[in-house]
């Protein structure tokens, strides 16, 4: 039986990945972003505490968002946080700290793993993208 503990923080992973999970649909109306990542193709994995989220990007373009777990899916990087980090990063108005991908590697709150060279290239892309669920003007990616 999973403790009170346990279920909140399975609630905070699932709602947080849910809000990834429109990842496509925010992309899409977005097109100075998809030109911004036109030189980007790359199956990149952003995991949510144990959920993994699969994001399949080509030429810019978010074609896919699959929700894991997967078995034996490689990816070309991976951004691992905990969800109350993501939670925190997803705010409308994040507090320093958790207001960029980059200062969440450098607190420690968040890890970049895998091929680099593809995710440097194309950092503020990337930055730009796993911050879409944000919304303008507070909206959290909800228009």
């Amino acid at each position: 039986m999973a403790s009170p503990v346990d279920s909140k923080a399975s609630a905070v992973e699932a709602r947080v990945a849910d809000r990834f999970a429109h990842l496509g649909e925010l992309a899409a109306a977005d097109d100075d972003l998809a030109r911004r990542g036109r030189f980007l193709d790359a199956d990149v994995e952003i995991r949510v505490g144990s959920i993994p989220l699969g994001i399949a990007i080509r030429a810019g373009r978010v074609v896919s968002v699959t929700r894991g777990p997967f078995l034996l899916k490689s990816s070309t990087f991976t951004i691992r946080a905990e969800a109350d980090a993501w939670e925190r990063f997803l705010e409308p108005f994040p507090v320093p700290g958790f207001h960029d991908l980059m200062a969440m590697t450098k607190a420690g709150m968040a890890r970049v793993e895998g091929n680099l060279t593809p995710f440097m290239g194309n950092l503020q892309y990337i930055k730009d993208l796993i911050a879409l669920p944000r919304g303008k003007n507070g909206s959290g990616g909800r228009a």
